[in-house]
């Protein structure tokens, strides 16, 4: 269960049952736009007044909490990655201190193109059904110890919007139709959205997924998955792929805006045997070892 207290008397603080949620589902309400001083009234014991001060002033996107309670469940913040050694970066190392401190779950999704006030919404309604499918109750610690379902989350198989029989729990199934469309339209010159993904040791998750416009030239996108004492109901990593190929839909009206957004088909060869030869540095190996075939 969600630790709500420690043993220096910090707590999450349950937001008001009262404050109109962005959504309700499943029993819980997602709310938009809380710092994490919001959160937690006081500083943790064993954080530092400034880790606390740089941490509180940290913005979540989502917060999904307890809908009868006000409790917060986990938090999720969608965007850029701050860049190595930036002060953004610093700022959240102290605020994911803080969190495991006060036992809140956090799911970080990094992309220059995912953004929250686009995808933020439909993002959590989908962690929210899959966490729910997988057996998480609201607020369950990242291992459930329960059985995975037969068939996963993401592997259920129905009617997609376009009348097409596939996979309906792709968050890049639009986007896949998307590029069909383009294709017809002579917009591409290859129909299907290819992707990979892993996971790193440290437990970051990586997707890629591209799709070639020009003869040579390919629109590209990259999403980085980090749950923190989180589970999302689907693995992680296949998670990121989907968001990246959503990423790609977004950007297929004008994949190539200013000129400069694409990258060469063999420029992208080359970042993929890079991908590969880090295969020690990778949890599960690299399995796309057909991308590298010339």
């Amino acid at each position: 269960m969600t630790r709500t207290a420690t043993d220096d008397g910090a707590r999450l603080r349950p937001l008001p049952t009262g404050a109109a949620p962005l959504l309700v589902r499943a029993g819980q309400a997602v709310h938009a736009g809380r710092r994490l001083g919001d959160l937690v009234p006081r500083r943790p014991e064993g954080i530092t007044g400034h880790q606390w001060s740089a941490a509180t002033r940290e913005e979540f996107d989502l917060v999904v909490c307890a809908a009868d309670t006000g409790v917060p469940l986990f938090a999720v913040r969608i965007g850029p990655a701050a860049p190595a050694g930036s002060a953004g970066q610093r700022a959240e190392r102290m605020r994911d201190a803080v969190c495991a401190a006060v036992g809140l779950p956090v799911l970080r999704i990094e992309s220059p193109t995912v953004r929250a006030t686009d995808h933020g919404r439909r993002i959590v309604a989908y962690v929210i059904d899959a966490r729910a499918y997988a057996g998480s109750a609201p607020g369950a610690e990242p291992d459930t110890g329960q059985d995975d379902p037969p068939v996963g989350f993401r592997d259920i198989v129905g009617q997609l919007p376009d009348g097409r029989t596939g996979a309906v729990n792709d968050l890049g199934a639009l986007a896949r139709a998307a590029a069909v469309d383009a294709y017809v339209s002579r917009q591409l010159v290859d129909p299907i959205v290819r992707g990979l993904h892993v996971r790193w040791a440290d437990g970051a998750a990586e997707g890629w997924s591209w799709v070639e416009v020009e003869p040579g030239r390919c629109l590209v996108e990259r999403v980085t998955v980090r749950e923190h004492r989180f589970r999302s109901g689907v693995d992680a990593a296949r998670l990121a792929e989907d968001l990246a190929a959503l990423a790609i839909g977004d950007r297929l009206p004008a994949p190539d805006a200013g000129g400069t957004a694409l990258v060469g088909r063999d420029e992208l060869r080359r970042d993929i045997l890079a991908l590969r030869a880090r295969r020690d540095e990778l949890s599960g190996g690299f399995a796309f070892d057909h991308l590298c075939v010339d």
